[in-house]
């Protein structure tokens, strides 16, 4: 609970502090999906599965975390007038989680039904996973700056911005490569779908920066 005496600059740290918690978490999830992606690529699905196991356990934690993240603000209450900005920051950050659930699942099904997909299109998987960590990983950075100014904040969330652009570019060039290969029309949509939820990661990393941005006036 809050008490009488805590100031707002408290309170704020309170909750930066559970965030960036929530965001560590989501960060030990995403940094898995490179490493599927390897596992899919080498065909190996004893290691992909026990990884997919983590990755489940981690999304868990974020869930957890989310829900320590909503008590924290709903108790910290109206002191802190920046509390819907938090909550949408660690909502936002923490459906990266969700989506990796399902890139781990999808990719591990297609290698179950032994569906073949070229080697260069296995390649341009793990580019584009790659750069989507990177997006969530500059993410991070925006969180940690958030207590030193407001331009140092828009530095970092502009390399968010920037990431994702990248993550774009590669998510388009290679989503016609799918449609143009000659893959079976079921592992077709699944790596569309994979393709995706990749974007999708990098979409929230934007998004959740862009809110980043808006703490960074109340900080």
């Amino acid at each position: 609970m809050v008490l009488p005496a805590e100031t707002e600059e408290r309170v704020k740290r309170r909750a930066l502090n559970t965030c960036s918690d929530n965001l560590r978490k989501v960060v030990d999830v995403s940094r898995k999906i490179p490493q599927i992606v390897e596992y899919f690529v080498n065909g190996d699905k004893e290691n992909a599965k026990k990884l997919l196991t983590e990755i489940r356990a981690g999304e868990t934690e974020v869930v957890e975390s989310r829900r320590m993240v909503s008590q924290e603000l709903a108790e910290i209450g109206a002191i802190l007038i920046s509390r819907e900005d938090f909550l949408r920051f660690t909502n936002l950050s923490s459906e990266i989680a969700d989506f990796s659930e399902g890139i781990a699942f999808y990719l591990i099904e297609i290698m179950e039904h032994n569906w073949v997909v070229s080697t260069d299109i296995k390649s341009d998987l793990v580019r584009l996973s790659s750069a989507v960590l990177d997006a969530v990983l500059k993410l991070r950075e925006t969180m940690m700056v958030l207590n030193y100014g407001s331009q140092k904040t828009l530095e970092r969330a502009k390399d968010v911005e920037i990431a994702e652009r990248i993550v774009d570019d590669q998510y388009r060039t290679l989503t016609i490569k799918i449609l143009s290969s000659q893959l079976e029309t079921p592992a077709l949509f699944l790596l569309r779908d994979v393709l995706q939820m990749l974007e999708n990661c990098a979409d929230k990393a934007e998004d959740a920066a862009d809110t980043a941005r808006m703490l960074s006036m109340v900080m």
